[in-house]
């Protein structure tokens, strides 16, 4: 989800701890929010003592973490699990002012007690105390003194979910707090389908079997310094690279996030990757477009689908090849035969590109901030 960056705080001074030498990993089940009403994707984690099961879903583009919280005082959306009451908790304290984590946070308050807010660039919003609660990934693995928003006033639209689990570059996501004690990685894999889980790690965990990472370098960019940009330069499409120049891509750039469903590409590099796949598709029966979807196609008594393979390619020769469902998505629940090209042209005033979760299905894709660079494994979930 891409947020509507914050005050600039990346001069503020944070306290840098280096991690043991061999860190330790946590690894907790990922699934789609199908179930909910969310496209995001989902993990389960306690809040509190005792712990309290929260669905939230996770995202990159995102620093602060935060749960919806009693008493409600503003406005709170049905959720999937009941509203956690921080007084019911052993653990819970509310973030004075002053402090670091206040700071972070935007330095705002009420009296004594920090305030957070924070706007997506979908025009929803969230906003409440900045709080520290123990979090739980396991009865067993615990992160105490977590910093989140405990959040009372909710516009727009988060399905069910109970929250969100930031996970972007800025101090007060997951990653960054955990780094002095689980290390500078993480990583996730995002599954294909409702039926079955992926996961999401905290903590460097080895490549499962000899299967080889793909690395890029990790792009800072100063004014979404909470972002993760990589240097995207072509996309091949069927062993046909686009005619399209690499300035296209570089020029603004382009960010990995989990947290938006779909890849936007400047115009005429996603006109050049329609118009190929149509070429290549031109024996299958096309469907009417489905919302900003303008590619799809009615597989309606197809035993097999074939579609082109899709690849990006980066400056520094990483390539990631796409999953059948990160090239094609299927929008509508009820017509399940209609499939879509599930990449789009970005907006006139979206200065850099996007590659959405939706590519990202079934890839594990590690972020290694230590190293400043970002990993991909296809086929792993």
């Amino acid at each position: 989800m891409v947020m509507t960056p914050a005050p600039d705080i990346s001069h503020i001074p944070w306290p840098s701890v280096a991690a043991p030498a061999e860190a330790p990993s946590v690894t907790i089940p990922d699934r789609t929010g199908t179930s909910l009403d969310t496209l995001e994707f989902v993990v389960v984690v306690g809040f509190g003592t005792p712990a309290r099961s929260s669905a939230i879903m996770f995202d990159t583009g995102s620093d602060v973490s935060w749960i919806q919280c009693q008493p409600c005082s503003g406005h709170c959306y049905p959720q999937h699990d009941p509203i956690f009451d921080p007084t019911k908790s052993t653990t819970y304290k509310a973030v004075p002012c002053g402090t670091p984590e206040c700071t972070a946070a935007g330095g705002q308050c009420n009296a004594t007690t920090c305030l957070f807010s924070v706007l997506y660039g979908d025009g929803s919003s969230t906003s409440g105390v900045l709080s520290q609660e123990t979090l739980s990934f396991s009865s067993s693995r615990t992160f105490p003194s977590f910093a989140f928003g405990c959040s009372e006033q909710n516009d727009g639209g988060f399905g069910e979910v109970d929250g969100l689990l930031g996970l972007g570059r800025g101090q007060l996501s997951l990653p960054s707090q955990a780094a002095p004690s689980f290390g500078g990685t993480f990583s996730y894999c995002l599954p294909s389908f409702n039926t079955t889980p992926g996961y999401l790690s905290i903590g460097s965990t080895p490549v499962s079997g000899n299967k080889q990472v793909q690395y890029t370098a990790m792009v800072k960019k100063p004014e979404y310094p909470s972002f993760y940009f990589v240097e995207l330069v072509s996309i091949n499409i069927g062993g046909y690279v686009l005619p399209v120049p690499p300035s296209l891509f570089t020029n603004g750039g382009t960010l990995l996030d989990s947290g938006t469903i779909l890849t936007y590409l400047p115009a005429a590099a996603y006109t050049s990757l329609r118009d190929r796949f149509k070429f290549t598709m031109k024996g299958n029966k096309p469907a009417p477009a489905y919302d900003i979807l303008d590619t799809c196609y009615d597989f309606t008594g197809q035993s097999a689908i074939f579609i082109p393979a899709v690849s990006f390619i980066f400056k520094d020769g990483a390539v990631f090849d796409l999953n059948f469902y990160g090239i094609m998505i299927f929008p509508d629940p009820s017509k399940p035969a209609i499939g879509c090209l599930a990449f789009v042209s970005r907006p006139t005033a979206m200065s850099f590109s996007i590659v959405g979760n939706t590519q990202q299905r079934s890839t594990e894709v590690i972020y290694d901030v230590t190293a400043q660079k970002i990993g991909f494994v296809p086929f792993s979930c």
